[in-house]
């Protein structure tokens, strides 16, 4: 009897090239090599435990991707690591596109900027019988603060830029990030004029509440939240609570889950809880998932943004996740739930793909 076919599986939110460029990995080596070459290393808790690279991501027909640039400016007063001037952080999402480009030559990624480009690469996914299919990319910016003025926006648009989260964590140049407190300011107010403009998804992910109602107030274009979990279930300002949840599903937005165990399980102690005694598995992502469904009243609004590999390995992820090409669970988990197989579909691929469907008509 033939085995039933893995579904494709959108993930939107992977920093591809800051693992690349920041934490010097070749995603085109094995997932063992990977761990073996970081043996010894100590200057981040994940190294040797990383669950991200090209051939996982294959293994669990994770299709397409929503992968990021990455590079905080940091003033004087902001103990967060980062560049000190937006021109250098600028400069270094520039050597994050460069590697980008270099993985589109070597055939393992593909950048996808339009409709037309993402049907085909649909339609190339799900027919081609190579061993090695190239892997669509959806290029995001995570925190504006290396856009040095909101007219760089136009040349990172040219470039293949489609998605923008104006914060991350702290004080943002555009807009206030996790732990902080404030609005926009006229430069945030601009940056998102110049995004609805050229029609750059907003990724509210990251907003502080403060900036999130003022950017709901001032961008009227497309808005996702790539990689959030629930306020409710865990009590943290980097998740969304339900009137923030509320507002997205009014607008037709589609919010990513992400398994970063802290903000999948409650009262999370970083450097000392670990997956297996807090009970972090993939379960939880599906309780975050459950609660959205169940404020929206139907499953049209969450998917996968797993955020895997994005400062974090095997430490801090479901313990029941050895690399990404165990996301391939979610389907078995939703259904164990009572989630149709339709629903199913929504979750693992067709919600962010109806989302850019409607967004780049």
């Amino acid at each position: 009897m033939p085995s039933t076919p893995k579904p494709l599986i959108v993930d939107a939110h992977l920093d591809l090239s800051m693992n690349a460029m920041d934490w010097n990995r070749d995603l085109r080596m094995p997932i063992a090599e990977m761990r073996n070459r970081e043996k010894g290393m100590t200057d981040y808790p994940d190294r040797g435990k990383n669950v991200v690279n090209f051939e996982e991501l294959r293994k669990g027909n994770i299709g397409l991707v929503v992968a990021t640039q990455i590079a905080r400016y940091v003033a004087a007063d902001n103990p967060l690591p980062g560049w000190k001037s937006p021109q250098q952080a600028w400069a270094h999402t520039q050597a994050q596109l460069a590697w980008y480009r270099e993985m589109e030559k070597e055939k393992e990624l593909i950048q996808i900027t339009d409709l037309d480009g993402l049907e085909k690469h649909l339609s190339y996914w799900q027919n081609s019988t190579e061993d090695k299919k190239t892997i669509g990319y959806i290029l995001s910016l995570e925190g504006a603060d290396s856009i040095v003025e909101v007219k760089y926006l136009e040349r990172a648009y040219a470039y293949g830029l489609r998605a923008l989260g104006p914060a991350h964590y702290g004080p943002g140049r555009y807009a206030q990030g996790t732990n902080a407190t404030g609005g926009l300011g006229l430069q945030g107010k601009a940056l998102l004029q110049e995004m609805e403009n050229l029609n750059i998804i907003l990724d509210a992910t990251h907003l502080c509440d403060d900036s999130f109602w003022e950017a709901m107030d001032h961008f009227h274009g497309p808005v996702w939240a790539s990689h959030h979990n629930c306020r409710a279930l865990v009590n943290h300002n980097r998740q969304f609570d339900d009137q923030q949840l509320r507002e997205l599903i009014s607008r037709n937005a589609v919010i990513g889950g992400v398994l970063d165990a802290w903000m999948m399980v409650p009262n999370w102690i970083r450097g000392t809880s670990t997956p297996e005694a807090m009970g972090c598995n993939l379960e939880k992502l599906i309780d975050h998932m459950d609660h959205i469904c169940q404020l929206a009243g139907n499953a049209n609004h969450i998917a996968i943004g797993s955020d895997l590999d994005g400062g974090y390995g095997k430490e801090q992820s479901p313990y029941d996740l050895e690399t990404i090409a165990d996301l391939q669970t979610i389907p078995l988990l939703l259904r164990k739930r009572g989630y149709t197989e339709s629903d199913v579909a929504k979750i693992t691929s067709g919600n962010w793909l109806r989302f850019l469907r409607n967004a780049w008509a």
